[in-house]
C-alpha cells in the first residue's frame, strides 16, 4: 500500500470469513513514535513506551487491529519479523 511519505511501508490483512484483520505500520528507520489511546475498553501492548516518560528512543512498527486479546496477540508476528530483520 502506497501512503505518499516516502520510506513508509504499510501491509494488511483481513479475515476471509470474520470481519476482523489487521495493519502494519513500518517507518523508515530511527523514526519517533508517539501514542494516544482512546476508547472505552481499549487494549494495548508497548504503547507506554512511546509515553513522554517511556525509554524507547525509536520506533519500529506500529500493529492495529481489532478483536481484543486475539488482535495483541498479532503483534507476536511483527515482533518476530523485526527480530529477523536485526531491529
Amino acid at each position: 500500500m502506497a501512503l505518499g511519505v516516502e520510506g513508509v511501508r504499510v501491509g494488511c490483512w483481513t479475515h476471509p470469513e470474520f470481519p476482523t484483520g489487521v495493519t502494519v505500520v513500518l517507518p523508515p528507520a530511527k523514526a519517533v513514535g508517539a501514542s494516544a489511546v482512546r476508547g472505552g475498553a481499549p487494549g494495548s501492548r508497548e504503547v507506554d513506551a512511546l509515553s513522554p516518560r517511556g525509554s524507547v528512543q525509536e520506533c519500529h512498527g506500529i500493529v492495529l487491529t481489532g478483536g481484543s486479546a486475539f488482535g495483541l496477540a498479532t503483534a507476536d508476528g511483527v515482533v518476530s519479523w523485526c527480530e529477523g530483520e536485526g531491529l
